[in-house]
């Protein structure tokens, strides 16, 4: 495994922890910001599927900036 290969590595790992916490607490912070507004607790959810799309979306930007 060569340098660029683990680093890439270690970035999806962290990527997958982070996701994997908050998917974790997603559903209490939902109850607690739905206590407030139900549309907001929506809002949540929907932020917290686009942001799993938006990380991926920039990696490949990343990495094809990276090829150029």
């Amino acid at each position: 495994m060569d340098r660029d290969t683990r680093n890439a590595a270690i970035g999806a790992l962290w990527v997958l922890l982070l996701f994997c916490i908050a998917a974790y607490y997603l559903p209490t912070v939902m109850l607690a910001v739905g206590n407030i507004s139900t549309v907001l607790a929506g809002v949540v959810a929907a932020v917290f599927m686009v942001a799993i799309f938006v990380v991926f979306w920039l990696r490949g930007r990343s990495q094809r900036r990276k090829g150029d």
